[in-house]
């Protein structure tokens, strides 16, 4: 299985943080990211327990994004001191972000550069999600979908998810982060649906999601990956662009200009990266 770097990172999965014989290891094959969660997934009475095994992590562990608990919990400054000094941290997951404030301030109880996700879950969010992106230490915005749907009372249909939806995306990109990273599926046996889900974010502009069960990382990494007949199609409108000096291309019936090259690059440069 490949596993991609953060920059293109499709599937990240959630593990929590007080069950050690889940953390990833090198002889494992896993998801693109690996979360380990301090929120959620951790009941109050083991957050305690969950840092502690956290902090007995060493520099030759593979690297892992912790989520932390929100702003306003009282565990917050208690999860980053243990996360400051992991000498295997990817970055940090900040849940309930609604304002750069949030992300500046854990920043600067990290160590300097620490990129940080925020976890986007409130309406508040939404509305602030192109200043949230313009932080500093901002890597990548995520959605969090099921506390997003119980704050807003919105139900299943896709109109009702398509404004927060093309809110983030248009905030990352015009802030020059990468695309955000979906929800997850929360129907754990239903895989079918986690590729649903993921082709139609994909189709939105979203370029990874997060993942409740191992499972789930196959379907999502497919979704977002390349496709063959894609990355064929790419390879067809270079080999034809390059015979045109500068000018449109038609290739398949499509006329091809810049943007459309440009895409085509795009594509074979993740396909590249998918094979080293």
């Amino acid at each position: 299985m490949m596993v991609l770097g953060p920059r293109h990172a499709r599937s990240w999965l959630f593990t929590p943080a007080d069950r050690p014989e889940r953390y990833p290891r090198g002889d494992r094959p896993g998801a693109d990211a690996v979360v380990l969660d301090l929120e959620d997934a951790v009941a109050p009475g083991r957050k305690a327990l969950a840092r502690d095994h956290l902090t007995r992590r060493n520099a030759g562990d593979l690297p892992v994004w912790v989520r932390i608990n929100d702003r306003a919990s009282d565990h917050w400054r208690d999860d980053l001191d243990a996360v400051a000094d992991l000498p295997a941290l990817a970055g940090v997951m900040l849940p309930k972000a609604e304002r750069p404030e949030h992300i500046a301030a854990t920043a600067a109880l990290l160590p300097p550069g620490t990129p940080v996700v925020a976890l986007v879950e409130t309406s508040l969010g939404i509305e602030n999600a192109f200043a949230i992106a313009c932080e500093t230490a901002t890597f990548a915005l995520a959605f969090g979908v099921a506390d997003f749907g119980r704050e807003t009372g919105m139900g299943d249909a896709p109109e009702a998810w398509a404004y927060p939806r093309t809110r983030l995306v248009i905030a990352s990109r015009a802030a020059g982060l990468r695309g955000p990273i979906d929800g997850p599926t929360l129907r754990l046996d239903d895989l079918t649906a986690v590729r649903a889900e993921a082709d139609g974010s994909r189709a939105g502009g979203f370029t990874g999601k997060l993942c409740v069960h191992p499972a789930q990382i196959a379907p999502v990494n497919a979704a977002y990956g390349p496709a063959p007949e894609r990355i064929d199609w790419a390879r067809r409108v270079l080999e034809q662009a390059a015979h045109s000096d500068g000018a449109a291309v038609r290739v398949d019936g499509e006329m091809i200009d810049r943007p459309r090259l440009e895409h085509a690059r795009d594509l074979l440069e993740f396909a590249a990266l998918m094979e080293t």
